[in-house]
């Protein structure tokens, strides 16, 4: 049994494959070590058993739960004959953000009346991916129509002076000499203005690739995940050193206080203003053309194509990557986005980051391990906060390490 939950067993793949699916399923002894066997599987042999219309339905149906699906084996199981199509319509009722997008993209789906019926019930669509379900189901491009919902609003929201100006003439008469001030220390719209060619065009490629995309999301404001708080909250220490700094020299403090006002914290307020009053092409705009405290907070942003949109900004930096590889309040969309640069995978930080990171998908930690140093792999075995699945199998390519440095 010991052997079998470790895959140790002289027989074929797709029986060992099997066996270890039966044991995750039925044993509570051996259950969890086949379940560790079973997420670090050979991806080219899971490729072919997964794809195989002889495989049996319990490995069918393990690898589609929702608790172990990997994005390598997905779409070679909507094709695979022996998969039924009432098991992908509970999928389509019920997974949600990257699955749906494979599904949307599978040819069976898209010939199955009664599995796009199951998608279009399904609640958690977003914008975008309802829009696509009913085109499937009429045959008529519905991101057009939506784009003629907004004809002429989009246009001014754009441009990055205007909401600065329009929130100094629409604030309560007592703010509006600061919003003033704020506004002229600030000025985070320059970069945009003198923006160089190839920016631009990396822009222009990005909103003609996303356009259905960003039409369906056209109008969803600025919601950060964890909320505007946060960034409030970061603000308040450099704020409360201001004015202690203040008071202890009242009377020579006076022009000085007043600099220190417009500073960091009234800085960070206005970028916030500003974001929130952009809509999502503008924030797209910016995120790739803006600069890095602007990045730090729409990388947060709740709609995933401006989130997404920052890792593609020509601006973006390796360490601004290795932070938010780190963040627990980021999309999940957005961490699995980062491996798939492969610009931002050659950095050792970003990797470790992510695989420690318990907000990234299981699948991704899962696929990265391999390349974590053994003092990490150590290090990441006894971290609580990562699942079980991943800590043990962190703990066991340790030991194996270990134990084959050795010899």
């Amino acid at each position: 049994m010991m052997a079998a939950a470790k895959g140790a067993l002289e027989a074929p793949a797709e029986e060992t494959v099997e066996i270890l699916v039966y044991l995750a399923e039925n044993n509570k002894i051996f259950g969890e070590m086949a379940r560790i066997t079973l997420a670090g599987w050979d991806e080219n042999s899971a490729k072919a058993i997964a794809s195989s219309p002889t495989t049996s339905k319990e490995v069918l149906d393990y690898w589609l739960s929702p608790k172990n699906l990997r994005p390598t084996l997905f779409p070679l199981l909507l094709e695979n004959p022996g998969v039924s199509l009432q098991k992908l319509g509970e999928s389509a009722r019920t997974l949600k953000g990257e699955w749906i997008d494979a599904m949307l993209a599978s040819p069976r789906i898209q010939k199955s009346p009664q599995l796009l019926k199951d998608l279009a019930s399904n609640a958690q669509l977003s914008g975008v991916q309802t829009a696509r379900v009913q085109e499937l189901i009429t045959g008529k491009t519905a991101p057009a129509a939506i784009a003629i919902e907004r004809p002429q609003e989009a246009i001014p929201e754009i441009v990055p002076a205007a909401p600065v100006d329009n929130s100094a003439q629409q604030a309560p008469a007592q703010a509006t000499e600061q919003q003033g001030t704020v506004s002229e220390a600030a000025l985070p719209a320059e970069p945009e203005a003198v923006a160089d060619p190839e920016t631009e065009n990396v822009v222009a490629a990005f909103l003609t690739e996303h356009a259905s995309e960003i039409a369906a999301e056209a109008d969803k404001p600025f919601q950060p995940i964890g909320g505007i708080h946060e960034e409030v909250a970061a603000a308040e220490p450099q704020a409360a050193a201001a004015a202690a700094a203040s008071s202890a020299q009242p009377a020579l403090a006076a022009k000085p206080a007043a600099k220190k006002l417009v500073n960091p914290e009234d800085t960070r307020g206005s970028v916030l203003q500003k974001i929130a009053k952009l809509d999502v092409k503008g924030r797209i705009q910016l995120a790739m053309k803006g600069s890095k405290e602007e990045r730090a907070i729409l990388v947060r942003d709740g709609t995933k194509i401006v989130a997404l949109a920052v890792l593609d900004s020509p601006k973006i930096t390796d360490s601004e990557v290795e932070r938010f590889a780190n963040q627990k309040n980021v999309l999940e969309a957005l961490l699995r986005a980062i491996p798939m640069k492969r610009r931002f995978m050659k950095n050792y930080s970003v990797v470790r980051n992510l695989v420690c990171n318990p907000r990234t998908p299981l699948d991704v930690s899962l696929g990265l391990m391999k390349n974590l140093l053994i003092q990490d792999l150590r290090n990441l075995s006894g971290n609580r906060e990562v699942s079980d699945t991943v800590s043990k199998l962190a703990l066991r390519m340790f030991k194996q390490k270990t134990e084959g440095g050795k010899h």
